[in-house]
């Protein structure tokens, strides 16, 4: 009898332990769709690795999306949804200027609707192709959880309560930060995806018109006059400056190297460098790469861990420009 008691008694142990567990990652589990979709990931990478051979800017606005989606409240995919008459989409937003390529994540939906038709979640797609796409850009591979599902409504009359912005003061930027767990490492590690991609003109003029900004290495300023010739430069035109031109296709660590030069495009490239509470961090990724990608993969998972709907909640959409309702 004895026994039986103590038996019953460690199987609420255990049962109580896997609770709290789950609910620490907040119903998000490794491999989630091994019964339901096997395949999911595979296809997902495979899809990745297609579309950066024929696109190679994908990678940078699948690295984009993790953080223009999983920032503003909740992981969900509510970035990829469409304006309708009563909802304007968070990706037509001023904040969201120049992001693009959402139709290839479509293309992936796609694919993985062929193989498991209405099982694996449109926020799981953004957030293992951002992986990927981590991946195709030399960067490190991050195991993440899945298990997310897909919000029904857009953000985008909260995003500007949630997500900083390149012009704001690094308190802002780190207190946003820190209220998704994210510790001052952490900040500068996820900066660092500024390795990658190019901006657009219109976030960089400030800076050298109508005079250029002092703080700017001298050597560096040429080129971001002859990229960026307009004090008012036309949103439609495709006038940009590599973030990185040395590495610009490598999510590496010589943009700290070169923030410390004061080669940084944007206003908090160059706080970054800068204030005394993230100096000593963009100085000791600038020297090892792995210290970087260690600081980064955990802030990238942090970050994609935002609470997200499971369970119940949500849905998974057939399209991920659209919530189900509006089928």
């Amino acid at each position: 009898m004895a026994s039986k008691h103590l038996f019953f008694f460690a199987s609420i142990l255990v049962f109580s332990a896997v609770s709290v567990l789950a609910e620490e990652n907040h119903g998000l589990v490794m491999d989630y769709y091994k019964d339901t979709c096997p395949q999911a990931e595979d296809i997902i990478r495979e899809q990745v690795k297609l579309l950066y051979k024929r696109h190679k800017n994908t990678a940078f606005s699948w690295l984009r999306n993790i953080f223009h989606d999983c920032f503003v409240e909740s992981c969900d995919a509510s970035l990829l949804l469409d304006s309708t008459r009563r909802m304007l989409s968070e990706k037509e937003t001023d904040r969201s200027f120049g992001m693009r390529n959402f139709r290839y994540i479509e293309t992936i939906k796609e694919a993985v609707e062929r193989e498991c038709p209405g099982v694996v979640s449109c926020a799981d797609i953004l957030v293992l192709s951002g992986r990927d796409g981590i991946v195709a850009l030399g960067g490190p591979h991050i195991p993440l959880k899945t298990g997310r599902r897909d919000g029904r409504k857009s953000r985008a009359d909260i995003l500007e309560q949630h997500l900083p912005d390149h012009n704001e003061s690094m308190s802002v930027v780190l207190e946003r930060f820190a209220n998704i767990g994210i510790n001052t490492p952490g900040v500068v590690a996820l900066l660092g995806s500024h390795s990658v991609g190019r901006t657009h003109c219109v976030k960089l003029v400030h800076r050298l018109y109508p005079e250029v900004d002092p703080q700017l290495n001298p050597s560096h300023v040429p080129h971001m006059l002859k990229k960026c010739p307009d004090p008012i430069p036309d949103p439609k035109a495709v006038q940009y400056v590599r973030n990185d031109r040395g590495t610009p296709m490598i999510l590496d660590n010589n943009y700290y190297r070169n923030i410390l030069d004061n080669k940084g495009l944007m206003l908090v490239d160059h706080q970054l460098a800068t204030d005394k509470r993230t100096k000593p961090y963009v100085k000791k990724m600038a020297k090892s790469q792995d210290y970087f990608f260690k600081e980064f993969s955990r802030a990238i998972a942090i970050l994609s861990e935002n609470n997200p709907l499971t369970g119940t909640k949500g849905e998974i959409r057939k399209q991920c420009n659209l919530a189900n309702k509006l089928h």
